[in-house]
């Protein structure tokens, strides 16, 4: 069965089936492994531009990544820095997987594994511009306010319902959650310190779209750090 977008989501429409009546619309298609960066730094800013799509049972919520976190290889403030534990072993699986863990005790934030198998490491994506299900972010996240339905890593959590179930989950294959491309271009990418950390907190390991309006952080922070 199709699935569509009303014309007030401003996002493509998903055909779970081919449909010979509906005109070939572009839609996001699933990453291959083999096209993601085998570096933690280089993946980070790879994702900006490329699809986050979360598949539920009342439809497709999606959007597109435009702000990410590199965490690598002997970072002290990543979560893989003192070895791997059952709570972050999902950082030391091959690239391309979800590490989920919660924050505060209140947030679910999401990330990417980088590098190979067996090296922890990780992306955290930390905002996207909703493009698909719109309607299904605002009721999970309690609000219509579109800029603020996923922009920060704990809104677009729960704007998408991800939680600990997802830790593990391969994101390079049809599923839950995946990531995607749509061919969509990125747009200028700016690179700032990260957001809300103390250690190695002057790492230039933050990669954003500039200009855009579901970026979080500061007008300070988004405004004059370069492009990459």
């Amino acid at each position: 069965m199709a699935t569509r977008s009303s014309p007030d989501q401003r996002g493509p429409i998903w055909l779970s089936e081919w449909d010979e009546t509906e005109t070939t619309i572009a839609h996001p298609r699933v990453l291959d492994r083999a096209e993601i960066p085998v570096d933690t730094v280089r993946l980070a800013r790879f994702l900006i531009g490329k699809m986050l799509v979360r598949e539920l049972t009342e439809g497709v919520a999606a959007g597109r990544i435009v702000e990410t976190e590199a965490y690598g290889i002997g970072d002290p403030a990543g979560h893989a820095y003192r070895g791997i534990t059952p709570r972050n072993g999902a950082l030391f699986l091959e690239r391309g997987h979800a590490y989920v863990y919660l924050a505060y005790g209140t947030s679910f934030m999401l990330n990417v594994s980088s590098e190979v198998r067996g090296v922890g490491a990780g992306v955290l994506i930390r905002a996207i511009e909703p493009t698909d299900g719109i309607p299904i972010m605002e009721r999970n996240r309690g609000t219509r306010r579109l800029r603020d339905l996923a922009r920060g890593p704990g809104r677009l959590s729960a704007a998408l319902e991800i939680d600990r179930r997802l830790d593990g989950i391969d994101l390079c294959q049809a599923g839950p959650l995946w990531l995607g491309s749509d061919g969509g271009a990125s747009g200028k990418i700016g690179r700032s310190k990260r957001i809300g950390i103390t250690r190695a907190a002057d790492s230039l390991l933050r990669f954003y779209v500039r200009g855009n309006r579901f970026v979080s952080g500061s007008q300070a922070l988004n405004g004059g750090r370069g492009q990459t």
